[in-house]
């Protein structure tokens, strides 16, 4: 039976996963090229990752009901390595609370002050529909930059992560180790 709980619990597993297939793809960069400005947004690579984690962290004070100030002028993370590991704090801590909240939470609106400072209201299920498509954008520009850079170019669709996710459990079905394919 399908619940939003379920979805976006499983979509804040797949953010996590699809940031770290980017990352594997961004360690084939220099320090340098992370921070050279790209023509992005934000600039440079390791700053629209900082930016994804910024709004991350925005946008789950507002599903609690807390403000959180944020500039996004500045970098919060310097060190590229705090950076990655920050937003995969962040987005295991987000999939934490989803998992915590009930059902019933998944249909609310919600009230919270825009960037603007006005007061705004969505459905929790359009706040994280709009915070998993944002990281899907950003992960995207810098996808296209990092392969245009030289880095292998991340598969990150969530097909991929299904397959992978199908393959994991199949591997615990069958005790640590895939079934013989015969000939």
């Amino acid at each position: 039976m399908f619940s939003w709980k379920n979805y976006f619990v499983i979509q804040a597993d797949y953010q996590h996963w699809a940031n770290e297939v980017l990352f594997a793809s961004l360690e084939h960069l220099t320090p340098d090229a992370l921070a050279s400005d790209q023509g992005l947004y934000f600039r440079s690579i390791h700053h629209t990752v900082d930016h994804m984690l910024a709004v991350s962290e925005l946008w789950l004070a507002r599903l609690k009901g807390e403000t959180h100030a944020v500039n996004f002028r500045e970098i919060q993370h310097p060190d590229w390595r705090e950076l990655q590991n920050a937003l995969r704090r962040e987005t295991r801590r987000l999939q934490a609370w989803l998992q915590d909240q009930d059902d019933a939470w998944f249909e609310r609106e919600i009230e919270f002050a825009g960037s603007d400072g006005r007061a705004r209201r969505m459905w929790v299920r359009d706040m994280l529909t709009h915070l998993f498509t944002h990281y899907a954008h950003h992960r995207g520009q810098v996808s296209a930059v990092a392969t245009r850079l030289g880095a292998p170019c991340p598969e990150m669709d969530y097909v991929y992560y299904r397959r992978e996710m199908e393959r994991l459990l199949n591997e615990v079905r069958n005790g640590g180790s895939n079934p013989p394919t015969g000939g």
